[in-house]
């Protein structure tokens, strides 16, 4: 092991590895030596005032470091100091002496040792480019002493006082330098004039991140007593509160805190109010703006964001409780007991949304009671008819005086949870003015890819309406504007026959009834032909609810009776119905008792169900006019002029005077003219009728029918064959001609009709002749 150097030559030295620290040339550093080997050897050169290369490893963290983890440039070192320790590790104080450029590293055995090229670059300081750079970095060291106040002043006189550029620059980098690597980066410049430009470059960002911190050390010291300063007030208002009798905010606070934090609310959601909070906090108790975000806050606690009801999907149970309080409605029922099995299959399924539509009275509303109670959810029903403001549906912007969510938040609230089946009812009820329209509002709403996001106008959080379950009512799609009736799978409800009805009050009205009005089985009992009656002659409806008022009066009355002492019981019939619900109401239709000529028996579908329509026709001398009464509308109107072009086409066959359209005048009438009366189903009842006139062949009584006729005499399908049939056979037709497309619908027809009633297909108005002219 050499003891000194006199050249600067390639020399074999033993290494010292340190993990985080170094050390320049003319400058001290005690180390603390840990193994033994690595002790050994200090000790070895403190003895004998050899020289070691202390060198810095990459990776600090390392424990067991290869040649290639070590940098290649380090310090030739005197070892000053060598010093043994009681816990076994030995403590020196290194000086440094010489740069080395790392060759080669060897390990033998526990210790290193290396071949290395100690170099020593001199310049001259004199010049121009080094005083500005050494004036530079002089600057540079005097920002520096701004940020870093407890810096010696022996450094400060060190610095002032050295004149040779290397040595300027290792003594600064070793006292003023944080990072590790930067002071290496400096150690491994051996030229002079370029170490002062590294150190130059170094020390102009540590300028610029010491700036940086101090501004936000300034900000954040600035906070910090803006905090107390608040805290302090605030301390003070409370007594000042305390003493006024005022002191419910903070414990108000505190109150919305916890309720907040037991809520487990959404992450979104629970930042909106803990921000609202905030400013609640510093709001004056009693003002204005207080008891807005009070309102706020307490309505989004109310929404339940979170909270959901586990649905039954139990098909055959669902099905026993839709059947148990409802009679017929088959195809509702269908689709839900539909929705359910899918739901089984697929649970992440999203809702459809359901539209049912139906003449009043028909079960819409009642039906979804049953389905939330079937699928063991909650039910809400939110009522749109006469909704005319937007807002009503989002909400109100809480910039207005006493704004609050929409409907649809507030059913939310209503149902508690988050997926409940709630019922916009009387959707074709909407309207819109100057406030918005409230039907573009509920495009959002019943939209299952956008629901998931649905945005409350006083809310302002997105809400999950994906997992509530839609269903809407309407009486007529007619008002609906198209792009809501997209968003909606249409469901129409039949009208009720007679014998729906029958099955409907005696399962469910009139025990209702009895129970409503204190009565029972033994006190009051109905027969089934005085229901009939009822339904016949004293309802004209689609649905049940006049069917319920009459059951209502026969209640009453019979009450007035027991209580009274007039009758112990009471039996209500066809021959006593009158005594307690007057004269008929509703006189029957019948057919007429002979064939007629220019009369045929037509059929009719309205809202409350199926009619006979009957036409009649007269002619007489004229100049070829052709006369409509009868409260017709205009595609009546254009059925009634297609009838009469067909029987022209058809004069030689039917053995009709061929100008009869210019020699007589034709009046076309159809009864009841104050009722209005329109489409094209009347088409073959007026050609026959017309044939009938003009031939002067009779019509069967006993026959009705239904059909829109072509100008080529080819009968199209109608709608509505359902009702058509029934009010045929209440009325005592024999026979129905119907178009032949339509005999697919007759699985839909009561089955007494079918049994009662025989259905003949029409292909043209040559069939219609044929079986309806006696």
């Amino acid at each position: 092991m050499p003891r000194f150097i006199e050249k600067l030559e390639m020399m074999n030295l033993p290494c010292i590895l340190a993990k985080d620290t170094l050390v320049y040339p003319f400058m001290t550093l005690s180390l603390e030596i840990i193994g033994d080997a690595d002790i050994e050897l200090c000790e070895e050169a403190s003895d004998t005032q050899s020289y070691i290369l202390l060198v810095a490893q990459k990776d600090p963290s390392m424990e067991d470091p290869s040649a290639d983890d070590i940098h290649d440039v380090g310090t030739v070192c005197r070892i000053k100091q060598f010093l043994r320790l009681p816990e076994g590790n030995a403590r020196l104080v290194a000086e440094g002496v010489y740069r080395a450029n790392i060759f080669s590293l060897e390990k033998q055995g526990e210790t290193w040792s290396c071949e290395v090229m100690c170099k020593a670059v001199s310049i001259n300081a004199d010049t121009l480019k080094v005083q500005a750079l050494m004036r530079e970095v002089l600057m540079q060291f005097e920002e520096f002493k701004k940020y870093m106040p407890k810096l010696s002043a022996e450094v400060i006189s060190a610095v002032q006082s050295i004149k040779d550029p290397g040595m300027l620059c290792d003594y600064i980098a070793f006292n003023i330098l944080v990072s590790f690597a930067d002071k290496q980066a400096v150690l491994s410049v051996f030229d002079p004039l370029k170490r002062l430009e590294k150190l130059a470059t170094i020390m102009a960002k540590e300028l610029k991140i010491l700036s940086t911190e101090l501004n936000i050390h300034n900000k954040v010291r600035q906070q910090l007593e803006e905090n107390q300063r608040e805290f302090y007030l605030r301390a003070q208002l409370k007594v000042i509160q305390n003493e006024l009798g005022e002191g419910g905010a903070d414990t108000e606070i505190d109150e919305y805190d916890e309720m907040i934090y037991n809520a487990h609310l959404p992450e979104e959601v629970e930042g909106k109010l803990l921000k609202e909070l905030r400013k609640l906090a510093k709001t004056p108790y009693a003002s204005s703006e207080a008891a807005v975000i009070r309102n706020y806050i307490d309505t989004c606690l109310e929404i339940p964001w979170s909270k959901t009801t586990t649905d039954r999907l139990d098909i055959k149970k669902a099905s026993d409780i839709l059947e148990a309080d409802h009679d017929g409605l088959e195809k509702i029922k269908e689709r839900i007991l539909e929705f359910l099995a899918v739901k089984q299959l697929n649970p992440s399924l999203n809702n459809q949304i359901l539209c049912l539509v139906g003449p009043p009275g028909t079960g819409k509303t009642s039906i979804c009671e049953s389905i939330a109670r079937a699928m063991e959810r909650k039910y809400v029903r939110v009522c749109l008819g006469g909704v005319r403001d937007e807002a009503d549906i989002r909400g109100h912007r809480r910039t207005y005086i006493a704004s609050m969510p929409g409907r649809i938040v507030n059913g939310l609230i209503q149902a508690g949870s988050r997926n409940p089946l709630m019922l916009l009812d009387e959707i074709d009820k909407l309207t819109s003015d100057a406030h918005g329209d409230p039907s573009s509002a509920l495009l959002e709403v019943l939209d299952s890819e956008q629901n998931k996001h649905f945005r409350d106008h006083f809310v302002e959080i997105p809400i999950d309406l994906s997992d509530t379950l839609f269903i809407a009512t309407a009486n007529s799609l007619d008002t609906i504007p198209r792009p809501l009736i997209d968003r909606m799978e249409i469901i129409e409800l039949n009208i009720y026959n007679r014998h729906e009805k029958l099955s409907i009050a005696k399962n469910h009205l009139v025990r209702k009834q009895r129970e409503r009005h204190g009565l029972n089985g033994r006190t009051l009992k109905i027969t089934d032909e005085a229901i009939f009656d009822i339904i016949d002659f004293y309802t004209s409806e689609a649905g049940v609810r006049n069917l319920n008022r009459e059951l209502a009066s026969i209640c009453r009355k019979a009450a007035k009776r027991i209580v009274s002492g007039q009758q112990k019981s009471c039996r209500v019939t066809r021959d006593n119905l009158n005594e307690y619900l007057g004269n008929q109401k509703i006189l029957p239709k019948e057919i007429d008792e002979r064939d007629a000529v220019g009369e045929v028996n037509g059929l009719a579908y309205t809202q409350l169900g199926g009619d006979i329509l009957k036409i009649e026709i007269a002619s007489m001398k004229g100049s070829g006019k052709l006369e409509l009464t009868g409260s017709l509308g205009e595609v009546m109107q254009e059925s009634a002029r297609t009838a009469l072009t067909c029987i022209r086409t058809r004069c030689d066959e039917l053995g009709i005077d061929p100008d009869f359209h210019k020699d007589m005048d034709i009046h076309i009438h159809v009864p009841e003219g104050a009722v209005p009366k329109d489409g094209p189903s009347a088409g073959v009842t007026m050609a026959v009728a017309l044939a009938s006139e003009l031939t002067g062949k009779a019509v069967r009584r006993d026959v009705a029918m239904t059909g829109e006729i072509t100008l080529r005499g080819k009968i199209l399908a109608i709608g509505g064959l359902k009702e058509k049939s029934m009010a045929a056979y209440k009325a005592g037709v024999k026979t129905i001609l119907i178009p032949k497309d339509n005999m697919r619908d007759l699985e839909e027809v009561d089955e007494n009709v079918k049994n009662n009633v025989t259905f003949i297909p029409l292909e043209t108005l040559d069939d219609a002749l044929a079986s309806a002219l006696a």
